[in-house]
């Protein structure tokens, strides 16, 4: 009888490791505290950051200088505030339209993901020199187009501004560090659904960086991808909170 539960017990242990060695671990959102509307300095002062974490973005490439880099993020009636900072040695972009093509060159990058059952997502770019890339993409079996909003303008347009630490806003200066502070009014969202978010409410997104001082295009990300940045089944879950 013994022997007979003994096996019984190794049997459930084994099926055990095995369950758990094939289920992933569960992804916890990232909390998304709420916050007052304030306005946006480029530096984060405002004390209502203060209710905000920094996350860390992860250097993807081996070229390139190992740059620090992170964000953070809020939410109020209005809209979501977002928030990049990161070290660097030189404003590596020439690119001073909006609508260019930002990511050939510095940016900082955010994909929100508000109704994970569709494939259609918002991607937004700022570079070094405040000039911005906003799009709505639909991702239809790894087929990519973006479309640029319609009417964008008053309260469908972005708040932004970029602060340089240690060098002025031109291409090609010598800089310690920059940072983009955002404002994403909910109406620049529409028609996406699962728009506004209330507390509870949870969305995909992915934050990242590209930097090019080495020549090439070097990759950071809070969700780290394979190739693109537009796998948008890798993307993690934030909460509203």
């Amino acid at each position: 009888m013994k022997l007979h539960l003994l096996l019984i017990g190794a049997l459930m242990v084994c099926l055990g490791v095995i369950a758990s060695a094939e289920t992933p671990p569960s992804t916890q959102p990232l909390p998304v505290k709420k916050c007052l509307d304030f306005t946006i300095t480029g530096n984060g002062s405002n004390s209502e950051w203060d209710k905000a974490t920094w996350n860390k973005l992860i250097k993807l490439d081996p070229e390139g200088e190992e740059y620090p880099c992170r964000f953070k993020i809020l939410y109020s009636v209005k809209g979501i505030y977002l928030i990049f900072e990161g070290k660097d040695n030189k404003i590596t972009t020439n690119f001073d339209k909006d609508f260019d093509n930002l990511f050939e060159a510095d940016v900082f990058e955010v994909f929100f993901h508000p109704d994970p059952k569709m494939p259609l997502y918002f991607e937004y770019e700022i570079n070094q020199l405040n000039k911005e890339l906003v799009l709505i993409i639909p991702n239809l079996n790894g087929k990519i187009h973006g479309w640029i909003p319609w009417h964008y303008e008053n309260e469908r347009r972005v708040v932004k501004k970029v602060n340089i630490e240690g060098g002025k806003m031109e291409a090609g200066s010598a800089i310690k560090s920059w940072s983009a502070e955002l404002f994403f009014p909910y109406e620049l969202f529409n028609p996406l659904s699962n728009v506004p978010p209330v507390s509870g409410t949870i969305w995909n997104a992915n934050f990242y960086r590209l930097d090019y001082d080495s020549g090439k295009m070097v990759k950071w990300a809070w969700t780290p991808i394979n190739q693109s940045f537009h796998e948008f089944k890798k993307y993690k879950p934030i909460k509203f909170e």
